[in-house]
């Protein structure tokens, strides 16, 4: 006894004491809170709820789906807790209802900061079904007496959902794909969502292959969102499950489609578009201009104004490029959603205006003026900056396409649809009979450029217009003031006019009501949408944006006409309106799950079900007849 005493103290600190709370019983469950470590490491200690559940009974997961709610862990200041660790979770389907479960033997780690003294407390609250549910709740108080645990082995060696190896895409049909999956590897697979709105979850997901990888077909229970993140369980032939988290982006289009092409004539027709009414003023000026002058001469401005329209686009791809890849959603004319920047586009429209009008020539200073056809060059830049709140056939698939690809191949594209904007002046320097056939300068040309200017300050009024929408009449009285600092500087010293600059701080976005253009439109939300497909309802959406005009033109041409608003009524229609003038994430969301990089989008959606139909960016009333009726 003399030698076992010491031996006793000095192995004692190295025994496996209990780490564990008292036991909450019922006839339902029994759970206790038990602990990692007898003692905490620098006021941290990892604890854990330890849930024994009677067959046929379960709680809930991070995400319960149709019902329940999870677990949840609090404690007195200053003791902070972290969030649970939740393990994979089993599927459970009752009277059309999908829930998210765990059962049997659960151990739910959390960790525990900021613990001082000999005992940590947790309060704790869960929910407990079987045929009947039952809210429990239990107040827990473990004692640190130190030393190892002997419920150390209890919690898991790792974690138990580990990120996916494969590539994840959502397609807009709810199919979530995962690249390099075989079939031979997996036998079973089920998705569990973080988010308990975005799927039906009693919904059987039927499994597939092809030669891309595994396929489950999901129902959304709406949209597609922009990104859908989850766990997906994946059982192999011998039945051995491994749970993957992962978030699956948009599927990227068809890898087959001549993008370039379409980028080229989406350019080309944005000639051809209402916002580019103000560059063909000025391209009727550089036409004057370089009428009689040798084909050397006009070929040099036709290159000058391409370069500029090249480089537009390099900057503008290039932002939208580098804001994506910083996971900030850009798309098409997203600059137009900044007051800031419609204030100085109206600006610059303005002054091009005022120039057209002859109030004041403007001279190119130092190293600028000696740049050859810097004229046309600073055109073809002022010809992106107007035709960018448009978006022409083919352009909106393509710009989409680039948003999905490598940035080499998308810049690419992007100046594929620059080419195509700047098309018809290219034809006109390498054909010597059309560039002879231009009218040489005269008198005439005056009067011409002051008509000219005219589409100029009709866009400044409209910019005024889109402006008021997003800053209110703070905004307007400021772009008024730096319209009329433009008036009286630029005829006198065109340098003063860059004073204006200084009223750009002062440009703050006011909320606006949703402009519901359209009569007896509702706004979007995808929760209006849901509940109006979950009735059997036909829907038509309208997602337009103030700044756009191929949107306002639609609405006055089409959407507004006596015809198709008879034809809404007829059938019972509900319009749903989706205003983006300013920065709203759930219609960012839609157009991202259709593959649309801007808008106009709008999309039918039959009664009683089916895939939408999504029509043409130009409408006209028998467009939208024909998909009613479809």
């Amino acid at each position: 006894m003399r030698f076992l005493l010491p031996l006793a103290l000095l192995l004692l600190p190295h025994l496996a004491l209990a780490a564990s709370s008292p036991s909450y019983h019922s006839s339902r469950d029994e759970v206790r809170l038990i602990s990692a470590a007898n003692q905490a490491d620098n006021g941290q200690v990892t604890l854990a709820l330890d849930f024994k559940l009677k067959p046929g009974w379960h709680i809930y997961w991070r995400d319960p789906g149709d019902a329940g709610f999870p677990p949840s862990v609090s404690a007195d200041a200053p003791t902070a807790l972290g969030p649970i660790a939740f393990p994979p979770p089993e599927f459970f389907s009752q009277a059309g209802i999908g829930a998210y479960v765990l059962s049997g033997h659960v151990v739910l780690p959390f960790t525990a900061s900021h613990v001082s003294g000999d005992q940590v407390s947790v309060q704790a609250h869960w929910l407990v079904c079987s045929d009947q549910c039952v809210p429990e709740h239990a107040d827990f108080t473990l004692p640190l007496t130190g030393g190892a645990s002997a419920e150390a082995g209890l919690f898991p060696a790792g974690p138990s959902i580990v990120p996916s190896p494969y590539p994840a895409h959502l397609s807009a049909d709810g199919t979530l794909c995962l690249t390099g999956v075989s079939a031979s590897q997996v036998k079973t697979a089920r998705f569990f969502p973080d988010s308990a709105s975005v799927l039906v979850n009693d919904a059987p997901q039927p499994l597939s292959f092809d030669t891309g990888g595994l396929a489950l077909r999901l129902k959304l229970a709406g949209p597609p969102p922009a990104k859908l993140s989850g766990v997906v369980e994946l059982t192999d032939p011998s039945g051995q499950t491994q749970a993957l988290s992962l978030t699956a982006t948009p599927a990227p289009p068809a890898s087959h489609a001549p993008w370039w092409l379409l980028a080229l004539a989406g350019g080309l027709i944005l000639n051809l578009m209402p916002c580019v009414f103000p560059v063909l003023a000025m391209k009727a000026a550089a036409f004057a201009r370089m009428g009689g002058a040798a084909h050397g001469h006009i070929r040099r401005e036709a290159l000058g104004y391409t370069a500029g329209i090249l480089l537009s686009m390099a900057v503008l791809g290039g932002v939208l490029l580098g804001l994506r890849a910083a996971g900030i959603g850009a798309f098409w004319g997203f600059q137009f959603q900044s007051p800031i920047f419609v204030a100085l586009a109206a600006w610059v429209i303005l002054a091009a205006g005022l120039s057209l009008a002859g109030l004041f020539h403007l001279s190119m200073p130092g190293f600028i003026g000696r740049i050859p056809a810097q004229h046309s060059f600073f055109t073809g830049l002022l010809a992106v900056l107007v035709a960018t709140p448009c978006t022409a056939p083919f352009m909106g698939a393509a710009i989409a396409a680039a948003l999905a690809m490598a940035p080499l191949p998308a810049m690419g594209l992007f100046l594929a649809l620059g080419l195509g904007l700047a098309l018809p002046i290219l034809v006109l320097a390498a054909v010597p009979h059309l560039a002879a056939a231009l009218p040489r300068p005269g008198r005439w040309m005056m009067v011409a450029q002051k008509i000219l200017a005219v589409p100029m300050f009709a866009t400044f009024l409209w910019l005024g217009w889109v402006l008021f929408r997003q800053a209110g009449l703070p905004g307007l009285a400021l772009l008024g003031l730096g319209a009329l600092a433009l008036g009286l500087a630029l005829p006198r010293r065109p340098v003063f006019a860059l004073l204006v600059l200084v009223l750009l701080p002062f440009f703050h976005a006011a909320p606006a009501a949703d402009a519901l253009s359209l009569p007896d439109a509702k706004p979007y939300s995808a929760a209006a949408l849901a509940a109006l497909r979950a009735d059997g309802k036909p829907v038509f959406i309208d997602l337009t944006a103030a700044w756009c005009i191929t949107c306002q033109v639609n609405e006055r041409s089409t959407l507004a006409s006596a015809t198709v608003q008879k034809l809404f009524k007829d059938k019972h229609v509900t319009v749903l309106v989706g205003d983006w003038t300013d920065r709203n994430p759930a219609i960012t969301a839609l157009l991202t799950a259709n593959h649309r990089a801007g808008v106009p989008l709008y999309l039918y959606y039959p009664p009683g079900g089916g895939q939408p139909v999504k029509l043409p960016q130009i409408l006209t009333p028998g467009i939208v007849s024909a998909a009613l009726s479809g």
